[in-house]
């Protein structure tokens, strides 16, 4: 599944670096993945948003619905 994980997250990296931000992949166990935003998504007042309603959502569409993202600051 980890495998996965990451490749669903380099698709979403790109979309991220096309608005001027990034992530960083902080680590993953099991079903839950910590991501750090960087650039432009870091600052982002709706940095909160983009983990929960959009990555997390995103991979429990494509992965696994017992996945849960959390932000690493």
């Amino acid at each position: 599944m980890e495998q996965k994980i990451r490749a669903r997250l380099e698709e979403i990296r790109g979309m991220l670096q096309a608005d001027g931000g990034d992530l960083e992949i902080v680590e993953i166990k099991d079903t839950i993945v910590k991501l750090r935003l960087k650039g432009a998504c870091g600052g982002c007042p709706h940095a909160s948003i983009t983990i929960k309603q959009g990555i997390e959502r995103d991979l429990k569409e494509s992965v696994s619905d017992k996945i849960t993202v959390e932000r690493v600051e």
